[in-house]
């Protein structure tokens, strides 16, 4: 008897990549400059973010978009220093794509945004395959997850612009390698770069305010607009 195998998977992963473009290009047309931030849980994403907000808010205006199963804990948090938030709740989803980025955005005031931050959900797999039409996508990856991830969970560290290592004040309590990490990050991502920073002593938090500027400002200029 004869019969039809159908991809599933790969149908959907085209019809979200689809997706994903057009709203690049929507994002591109009204110069925000979109990150996607994924991160396993306690990773630091919502610190990272408060700490980012705080320290740019004279050069940029910030929006974020909080994605969680449940819960309004961080966009709570975001929203007490006056920036634009939205929570997206997906109802179990262990992950966001396109459409939903879509209909977050949809009910969210965009209007004078510079930059606009995806909160992922939280874990190392899902969100890794699934473009929400984000310019960049930023991992964070915490001290006490360990220096092995690279090779545990290769597909997030393959499609992300930048790593950077969260709670290195922490080195001392933990067996963490830099050298085994980044060893494991050249073998999914050789052209990665990787930034160490700390929250909670501000370590390394001024690389990556700089990288945001630099990417900011080469995004403007291939769109022709002001610095």
């Amino acid at each position: 008897m004869k019969y039809n195998i159908l991809e599933v998977k790969e149908r959907v992963t085209a019809d979200n990549d689809r997706e994903a473009a057009l709203l690049r290009e929507t994002f591109r047309k009204k110069g925000i400059f979109f990150i996607n931030l994924m991160a396993s849980p306690g990773a630091g994403k919502t610190t990272l973010l408060k700490k980012t907000i705080e320290a740019l808010k004279d050069e940029f205006t910030i929006a974020v978009m909080e994605a969680d199963v449940d819960s309004d804990v961080d966009a709570h948090a975001i929203s007490e220093l006056g920036a634009k938030v939205i929570q997206l709740h997906s109802g179990g989803l262990c992950h966001m794509d396109a459409d939903m980025t879509s209909r977050g955005i949809s009910a969210m005031d965009l209007t004078d945004i510079d930059i606009l931050f995806l909160e992922n959900i939280g874990n190392l797999v899902c969100p890794a395959e699934f473009d929400v039409g984000s310019e960049k996508r930023v991992m964070l990856l915490s001290v006490p997850e360990g220096d092995d991830k690279p090779l545990k969970y290769p597909l997030m560290f393959q499609v992300s612009d930048l790593l950077m290592v969260s709670k290195i004040d922490t080195l001392p309590v933990f067996d963490f390698s830099k050298e085994a990490l980044e060893e494991g990050v050249r073998k999914q991502n050789p052209d990665m770069p990787v930034l160490y920073i700390s929250a909670k002593t501000g370590e390394g938090l001024d690389a990556w305010y700089d990288w945001l500027r630099e990417e900011v400002k080469a995004f403007r200029a291939s769109f022709g607009k002001e610095a």
